[in-house]
């Protein structure tokens, strides 16, 4: 009998090793208390960029403030070959917007399409058909496909480190084109992480809920005070 508690024991414990990083991110991502919680570091103001997408619409950095802003790159050759992992910004980021568009409806996705070198592509024709037969309920008002200068946008220098390496390391030679950045209400870069794998792209969504809750708590904040 013992053995058999033993056996119960060792299978609760496994699940709830299974499950606690997932239950502590719907922790830190809910919770509505007052407590401290960590910020997402300011690195600075982003270029204030400009576009045209796959409609023939022009965009600049002006028509995102107030929104929160995942930028990537996409190659014409995704879903098959990409610098970032477009199944996986679809699942881990993509399809949360889309299925809770009342709360995270300040969030957008806009990726730079390159020729994989890192030149911007004026042709979104074939991706954007690449997109609506692969993504489910792909919404270009959601995740906007760009033609623009990509480099500029990645321009970012701290602690004299720049996202514009080159090496044969990356994909194309150019790393900015594995990279994603999070940018926030008032174009400041927040955050930086890799798109080519699972992990740093989930990261990437933990980021966008941290930010939010940090302009909850603002918001809440200034509704005390004005009480």
């Amino acid at each position: 009998m013992a053995i058999k508690d033993n056996a119960g024991r060792n299978r609760i414990v496994a699940v709830l090793i299974l499950l606690l990083p997932a239950f502590l991110l719907v922790f830190l991502s809910t919770r509505g208390c007052s407590h401290k919680f960590k910020e997402l570091p300011d690195y600075g103001k982003s270029i204030d960029y400009k576009f045209i997408d796959s409609r023939g619409k022009s965009f600049s950095s002006k028509d995102f403030d107030g929104k929160i802003v995942v930028i990537t790159s996409l190659q014409v050759t995704c879903p098959d070959s990409c610098a970032i992992s477009m199944w996986h910004v679809d699942q881990a980021i993509f399809q949360h917007i889309r299925k809770n568009k009342k709360r995270l409806k300040q969030v957008k996705i806009i990726s730079f399409v390159t020729d994989g070198h890192g030149n911007p592509i004026k042709n979104l024709s074939m991706l954007k058909s690449s997109m609506l037969d692969n993504i489910e309920g792909y919404d270009p008002d959601i995740w906007f496909l760009a033609n623009g200068d990509a480099r500029s946008v990645y321009n970012f220098k701290f602690n004299n480190q720049t996202l514009l390496k080159k090496g044969k390391q990356y994909f194309g030679g150019e790393a900015y084109l594995e990279l994603m950045l999070l940018i926030d209400k008032k174009n400041h870069l927040r955050m930086v992480n890799r798109g080519n794998a699972e992990g740093s792209i989930r990261r990437m969504y933990q980021h966008i809920a941290l930010l939010q809750k940090q302009y909850d708590k603002a918001r809440k904040a200034r509704m005390m005070k004005s009480k």
